[in-house]
C-alpha cells in the first residue's frame, strides 16, 4: 500500500510538470485530518513538496476564507466550497470532491447504547439524554436542521454542547461534558474513550460531501494541483475507509 501511494504521488506530480520544490498550503475541514495525516507524507517523499496543513471546520474555514485568510488548496464541506466559490475566493474549474462521510451516534465507553434504529428512536433518545454534544461544522449545521425537523429543538437547546474548531465532539464525552453525541465517523474514531453506537438511521442520514478547490490567490497552485490529484487517486481510497470515510465518487 505505501509503495502505491508513492508512486502514486510521483506519477501526479510528473504529469502537472515536475516543478522545483514547493511549500504548500493547505486549509482542510479536521474531517478529512486522520487520513491525511497518513497520506501527505508518502506525497511530500515522492514529490519533494512540503505540505503546511491547517485543520478546522467547515464553518470556520468558510468563515476566514471569505475574510481573506489564503491558502494554496482548500477542502470543506461542499456547500462552503460552493459558496466560495461563488464568493471568486476558490477556482471552479479546479473543484473535486475528495470524500464523504455519515453521522454517527456517541456514548461514553462503557454508557448503556440507547436506541437509534429510527427516527422516531433518536428523538426519544435525545429527549432523554441530560446532554448531547454536535460540532459546530457541517454535521453540527445538519444536526441543528433534524432536531428542528423532528420537532425538539426548542427541547433541547439549552442541554446542547456545540464543540467549537479542532474540538472533537467525543472528547465531550469523554470528559462528562456531553451524554450523547453526533459526529462524523472519521472525527470519532480517533477518540479514545467513547463507544460509537452506530450511524444515524437512513430517514435522517445525511452524507456530508467533503469537496474543495485550488485558491484564486494560490502561491503554488502547480504543486497544490499535484497533491489534489493524489488525494483524488485510487491509492488513496483504502486509506480513506480505515479512517470511516469513502470517495465521494463511490455509491
Amino acid at each position: 500500500m505505501r509503495l502505491r501511494l508513492i508512486v502514486a504521488a510521483a506519477f501526479f506530480l510528473f504529469v502537472t510538470n515536475g516543478a522545483q520544490s514547493a511549500e504548500i498550503r493547505l486549509f482542510a475541514s479536521g474531517a478529512v485530518k486522520e487520513a491525511y495525516l497518513q497520506l501527505l507524507p508518502d506525497f511530500e517523499k515522492a514529490s519533494g513538496h512540503r505540505v503546511n496543513a491547517a485543520w478546522s471546520s467547515t464553518t470556520d474555514i468558510r468563515k476566514r476564507v471569505a475574510e481573506g485568510e489564503a491558502a494554496d488548496l482548500v477542502i470543506l464541506g461542499d456547500n462552503g466550497t460552493q459558496a466560495l466559490i461563488k464568493e471568486g475566493k476558490l477556482v471552479a474549474r479546479t473543484r473535486a470532491a475528495f470524500a464523504k462521510s455519515a453521522i454517527y451516534v456517541a456514548v461514553r465507553a462503557g454508557a448503556p447504547h440507547p436506541d437509534i434504529s429510527s427516527a422516531d428512536a433518536v428523538k426519544r433518545s435525545v429527549l432523554a439524554a441530560k446532554s448531547i454534544a454536535y460540532s459546530g461544522g457541517a454535521s453540527g449545521t445538519y444536526i441543528v436542521t433534524m432536531l428542528q425537523k423532528l420537532g425538539i429543538y426548542d427541547a433541547v437547546r439549552s442541554k446542547a454542547v456545540v464543540a467549537g474548531p479542532n474540538v472533537p465532539v467525543g472528547g465531550k464525552l469523554v470528559t462528562g461534558e456531553a451524554e450523547l453525541g453526533f459526529h462524523q465517523l472519521s472525527e470519532l474514531i480517533p477518540v479514545r474513550g467513547i463507544d460509537i453506537i452506530g450511524p444515524l438511521p437512513g430517514e435522517i442520514q445525511e452524507i456530508t460531501v467533503f469537496s474543495g478547490a485550488l485558491h484564486s490567490a494560490a502561491k503554488e497552485p502547480d504543486a497544490a494541483a499535484a497533491l489534489a490529484k493524489f488525494l483524488l487517486s485510487p491509492a488513496a481510497t483504502d486509506i480513506l475507509k480505515k479512517h470511516g470515510l469513502e470517495p465521494a465518487s463511490s455509491n
